[in-house]
């Protein structure tokens, strides 16, 4: 199984707004693509928060094919649609995992 984790430090005038959308619209057609299977939102607990709370989504794959299928069709336009609403008001990183 293929996990790809995205962790997002929101800016605090923006969280709200931001995980409502997270979670109505860009989390579902995340899972519309067909290539993901499930997913899991965390909040990072323990570190600043002064500049917003920091959030990870893991997005699990079955296998590299699905996840690649993803980055090569999907992924660029997915992470446009948050820019274009929240411009620079969060910032975020990928990584893609391989479960042991």
């Amino acid at each position: 199984m293929i996990i790809y984790n995205v962790t997002t430090k929101v800016a605090t005038d923006t969280h709200f707004r931001w995980l409502q959308w997270l979670q109505e619209e860009h989390i579902p057609a995340m899972l519309a693509t067909g290539l993901f299977h499930d997913y899991r939102i965390s909040r990072l607990l323990e570190q600043d928060d002064e500049e917003g709370p920091t959030y990870v989504v893991q997005y699990f794959a079955d296998s590299l094919n699905d996840y690649q299928s993803f980055a090569d069709q999907h992924q660029q336009a997915l992470r446009q649609r948050g820019y274009d609403l929240f411009g620079d008001r969060f910032i975020a990183f990928t990584t893609v995992m391989e479960v042991i």
